[in-house]
């Protein structure tokens, strides 16, 4: 009976993160370069009465066994960084990714990695993120440049006095596992030994993306299929709830035989 407490209430609390993440999900549906996130569960360990394949008191193998769950754990929570739909803001200074990578971007020496496109100049001409941080390698565009345009290839150029000209080459940071990057806020990632390092390339290069310019990517979450992770946990914490207290009520019968 206490088993069935137990196993409903590591239910419930899985339900809660599953609910908490899809939240998340949900809250950024119209965050730039946002990708949602998937929960993993896997079942505890088992309470085994009769190994399947043992043999019974007359010889015979038994062609099942008799083990009992001891309920649900949540195992980690995986990043899907399947492509946003591009949104066109006809900012020369935005861009998308079409494809695999990320910009690098820096601040205080700390490098980060985004999907958010939504670059900014700062004083110095520099591109920056809205918070400030550094696109990497930089690229800096003068403030009389005027035509500015970035090609598919990252290849900067712009016109000044009349004259064209060349900024550097913008390069897209990939790695082996994306799905180990750790998320830090602000539409930021950093590295970490389960990502693998960085890999940084011309974009169109070597299985890197595309530069769109004058676009942002828009979140990759799917509402409806959100909603329907909301009402599939929320319908499963409910149950779970209903076998705690299923199991109470057997308590409370099985107590009142011995009064």
């Amino acid at each position: 009976m206490l088993k069935a407490f137990y196993s409903s209430a590591t239910g419930m609390r899985a339900q809660e993160l599953m609910i908490d993440n899809t939240a998340n999900n949900l809250a950024n549906v119209n965050t730039t370069g946002f990708k949602r996130k998937h929960v993993n569960f896997a079942d505890l360990i088992y309470d085994t009465h009769s190994p399947p394949g043992a043999a019974g008191a007359n010889g015979i193998i038994k062609p099942i066994g008799l083990q009992i769950g001891s309920g649900v754990r949540t195992v980690g929570t995986t990043t899907l960084f399947s492509q946003g739909t591009p949104m066109e803001t006809k900012i020369d200074t935005h861009m998308a990714i079409e494809g695999e990578g990320f910009f690098k971007v820096t601040q205080n020496g700390n490098i980060s990695y985004t999907r958010d496109g939504s670059f900014v100049r700062d004083d110095q001409g520099r591109l920056t993120t809205a918070d400030g941080y550094l696109l990497d390698p930089p690229v800096t565009i003068p403030p009389d440049a005027t035509n500015l345009s970035i090609s598919a290839g990252g290849v900067v150029s712009y016109q000044q006095n009349g004259i064209s000209a060349t900024g550097p080459t913008i390069q897209i940071s990939r790695f082996p596992n994306p799905a180990g990057l750790q998320n830090v806020g602000n539409n930021l990632y950093i590295e970490t030994p389960a990502s693998g390092a960085e890999v940084l390339g011309l974009p169109g290069v070597n299985g890197n993306g595309l530069i769109r310019q004058n676009y942002v990517e828009g979140s990759n979450v799917e509402v409806v299929s959100e909603l329907v992770s909301l009402i599939t946990a929320q319908r499963a914490y409910e149950i779970n709830s209903r076998a705690i207290r299923a199991g109470d009520e057997m308590l409370s019968s099985a107590s009142d035989l011995v009064r």
